[in-house]
This record gives C-alpha cells, structure tokens and sequence, in this order.
C-alpha cells in the first residue's frame, strides 16, 4: 500500500481527502499539521484526534513557528510588506512554510505521494504543487478538491454519507489562523461589493478605551512590548492579544492570484498590521532616503515573489542580505497608540534618529551650511533643467 502524507488542518477540505484517499483510492494517509502560531495546544490535540477519526494510519503535528519567524516574518517586518499596500500576507508566507516543512516530513518517511486540499481556483495549489516539485521531486502530488472540482456542498453530502457529520453552518466561513494573521473567507468575499458581517470576524470588538504602547526593536527585530524585553514571536502573539479586541487590523484584500484571476479575501491582523508601520516610523527616522527608496522596491519585488511560492528561488536569500544589512542602525522605541477600529504612531525614540537638532530644525535654520551655500547647490542641481528650457524655448 503506497503511502501518502496529506497536508492537514482539520477543516472541510481536508477532512474529505482523509476519506476519499483512504477509501476511494486505497492509499495509507499519514496527516501531517504545521503548526505556524495559529493553534493552541487544544486545538492541536482535537486536530489529531479528528486525524484519527478520519481513519489515517498516522497523525504528525509539526511546530514551525520560531523557523516562521526567522525564516519569514522577519524579512516581511524589515521590507515593511503589503500586498497591495493592504495586505501583510498572513497565509502567502504560512503556505510556503508548512508545504517546505510537509515536503521534509514526506522525505523523511519515504512517502510516494503526498497530497493537499487546496482548490483549482486559488494561489495554495501553486505554492504547494510548486514547492513539492522542488523538494521531492517524483513524488506523486494528489489534489483531491481541484481534480474532482468540488463545491463545499458536495464535500459536505460526501462526508454525511460516509458517516462523518459536518454542518454547512460549520462551514460557512473559512478560517486560517496563524502568527502573522487570520484571513476570512466566505460568500461576501466571493463578491466585489459586500463586506465581512460582524459575526464573520474571529475575534468581536471589545476593548473601547485608548490605550498607549510601547514596541522596541534591535536592528529591524521587535524585541520587547511596553518595556517587557521578550522573543520576537511573544511581542507578536502578546501584541496581537492587546490590540486585536479593539477591531485594529481588520480588512479586504483584492489581489490578483497566481493563475491570473482577482480574488478577495478578509483579514484580521492587528499585531502585523501596527509592526510593519511602528517599524517603518523608525526607519523614516534612522535611515537615508536612498536605503528607504531602494528597500521600498525591493520589498515590493520579495513580497510578491513570496505571494507566488518562490521562496527557493536563490534571489530571495540575495534580498534577504540586502534587507538584513539595511537594518543595522534601526534600534528604538516607538510609541503607539490604540483606538477602536484605529491605531496612531505618536513618535520614535532612538540614538540613531537622524532627525537631530544639532543639524537643525527643519523649516528653520540649518547648521550644516549658509544660505550662500544653497543659493549655488540650487543652480547647479537645477542646471541641466534650465539648458532644456533655453535650448528648447518655444
């Protein structure tokens, strides 16, 4: 009997490849779960027991979140990443972790196929197919949802017949939480012109009164949350818990997938969301206008390469030495401040903020140079402009 290790979250779709692979096609299924900060210890244990449940011969649950961190989140902080100015790609950057992270479990125990739930209308079936023909080549890849073009509905009757209950309810919304955010899914998203009921979002407003916070980073890292020196996942996950109860971080993405079609999907990132903006605060503070405008472009280009599943490709550990090196000098505190629905960054303290006012204030005098200084840079940087004009007169 050939073995098949199955990318496994416990959800709807998976579920029904747990059945359909070892009934329907005979095959040995070893579910894996890839933990990257979105499961609680309960939630890992009721996954595996559902695995089991199911009928797998097998049930792993991988923990990737530090490697997430290091090997991910980080660049996305230091590269101030979203996509589309909106979204931090929460589920872009877990996909290419946990199908890394599965395609290394399949090596291990010598699986001929390994098989994920993703749909034929959405970007995971690239990421996952892309990543497995990288790392295990030869081994088979099985998409049970997009080969036998499924809808949520059939999958649901399918389940019921083969004795596994599962609500239509249950599955009108699609969760997927991890460290760096939850998306939402649902029939609203499937539009262009409705949004998220309140009851969709995982986590309901309840914090209403202003609260100020502190966030420090050591070289682009997020080190400590109001004063509290601690890893870089606990300020996420610690920030996440303060800020997300006041609705912070709460939006639609509209993107173009891989395949060349738009998609939407909601989002709930309070913690990424205020990094990325408390980060590049003090980076507009410690950093030149050339690494500011170069890193602007390259972030662009590595966000949307990760979005596609091409972490592997050796130009992004190029960047990511580029966008390490940028860091050295952005050390500080920035202070901000949450509201419902809203955050403010109040301000930056660092030794390295080059706003300092032994050079001057702006918009008043300066002490690095005269007047007489800039009546002649302005000449000379607007030379080649004035040639035009009088060469060109009309």
């Amino acid at each position: 009997m050939k073995k098949v290790v199955l990318a496994f979250s416990g959800g709807l779709d998976t579920s029904f490849c747990c059945i359909y692979l070892t009934q329907d096609l005979g095959l040995e299924v070893h579910s894996v779960v890839v933990n990257t900060g979105g499961f609680s210890d309960e939630e890992l244990k009721n996954i595996e027991a559902r695995a089991y449940a199911l009928g797998v011969k097998s049930h792993t649950a991988i923990d990737e979140t530090a490697d997430y961190y290091r090997e991910t989140i980080k660049y996305l902080i230091f590269g101030n990443v979203l996509k589309n100015a909106t979204y931090p790609l929460s589920v872009s950057a877990e996909r290419v972790c946990q199908a890394t992270a599965i395609a290394n479990y399949a090596k291990q125990i010598g699986a001929e196929c390994v098989a994920h739930g993703s749909t034929g209308a959405g970007n995971d079936q690239v990421r996952f197919d892309m990543i497995f023909q990288t790392l295990i080549p030869g081994v088979e890849i099985i998409t049970p949802i997009r080969d036998l073009q499924l809808s949520r509905e059939a999958e649901i009757e399918y389940l019921n017949k083969h004795g596994v209950e599962y609500s239509a309810e249950k599955a009108k919304y699609s969760i997927n939480k991890g460290l760096w955010g939850t998306s939402v899914g649902g029939a609203e998203t499937l539009t262009s012109n409705q949004y998220l009921p309140e009851s969709a979002w995982p986590t309901p407003v309840t914090s209403s009164e202003p609260q100020q916070i502190t966030i420090d980073f050591e070289k682009g890292e997020p080190v400590a949350l109001n004063g509290e020196k601690m890893t870089s996942v606990k300020v996420i996950q610690e920030l996440q818990a303060i800020a997300q109860p006041y609705g912070i971080g709460r939006d639609i993405h509209v993107g173009d997938t891989i395949i060349g079609i738009k998609g939407r999907v909601g989002f709930e990132a309070a913690a990424s969301v205020i990094l990325i903006k408390a980060h590049h605060t003090l980076e507009k503070h410690t950093l030149t206008k050339w690494q500011l405008s170069w890193k602007d472009q390259i972030a662009a280009f590595y966000g949307n390469y990760m979005h596609e599943g091409q972490m592997h490709d050796p130009v992004m550990r190029d960047i990511e030495a580029f966008l390490q090196s940028s860091q050295e000098t952005v050390t500080g505190r920035v202070i901000v401040e949450l509201h419902p629905y809203r955050f403010v960054v109040i301000g930056i303290e660092s030794e390295h903020d080059l706003m300092s006012n032994k050079f001057g204030s702006y918009g008043e005098m300066n002490k690095g140079y005269t007047g007489d200084d800039v009546k002649g840079f302005s000449k000379i940087f607007g030379n080649q402009t004035i040639i035009w004009h009088k060469v060109n007169q009309k």
